[in-house]
């Protein structure tokens, strides 16, 4: 039976249970700090702040990077949903945030809902500054990736199937995604702290070329 006040509490157990396993920067960490956000944002912008938690913290355990597929991860989420008893306007609600919340290439349409905008900014912020870079190279290393290689070039994608294929540096990441996102917050109180954690990106690239010439 559904119950509002023991919903959020549930989640985060499932989540937990689902990404405990995770090192690529997925994991239940990665879900608690976007929790955290959204609910921070939500509450400045106005949106329904259950929705945004119960959907910041389910959005990686559908992540077609830690399933087979897309579509098996959302009906993983989808499930739990119904069983818990998720009333069906708030389950279609969560699941279409977390169906069309990715970056995948930069190609998607503006996320339709306010909340839905609230979590995107609030997983895109997980991905820059500090914890984006901690997060960039942890991923990159799960993948086997280069850390860095200076005769490869910075690629533009043009699908996201294009964007999941490709298999290149970690530091090449930021320039095809990663400082790219500031641009792409949807709340002001996300375009706020993006700028910040943006410029702290700039600042640790700069260090990072330095030092990989030895100075």
């Amino acid at each position: 039976m559904y119950e509002a006040s023991d919903i959020i509490h549930l989640a985060e157990q499932f989540v937990k249970e689902q990404l405990q396993h995770d090192s690529s920067g997925h994991d239940w960490w990665h879900a608690y700090r976007v929790k955290q956000t959204a609910a921070a944002i939500a509450k400045g912008e106005g949106a329904d702040l259950q929705i945004c938690i119960l959907a910041a913290l389910l959005h990686d355990v559908a992540d077609p990077k830690l399933n087979s597929s897309k579509e098996e991860g959302l009906r993983k989420v989808e499930n739990w949903l119904q069983v818990e008893g998720v009333p069906a306007e708030a389950k279609d609600h969560i699941l279409e945030i977390i169906a069309t919340m990715s970056y995948s290439g930069g190609n998607r349409p503006p996320i339709r809902t306010l909340e839905g905008r609230v979590v995107q900014d609030a997983d895109r912020l997980d991905a820059i500054g500090a914890i984006g870079i901690g997060r960039a190279f942890a991923y990159g290393g799960s993948r086997g990736r280069l850390m860095y290689d200076p005769g490869e070039s910075t690629r533009e994608f043009q699908s996201e199937e294009e964007y999941r294929s490709h298999q290149g540096t970690t530091i090449h990441h930021f320039d095809e995604k990663l400082l790219k996102l500031k641009d792409l917050m949807n709340t002001e109180s996300g375009r706020e702290l993006a700028e910040q954690r943006h410029q702290f990106m700039l600042e640790f690239l700069d260090r990072f070329h330095k030092e990989w010439e030895g100075k």
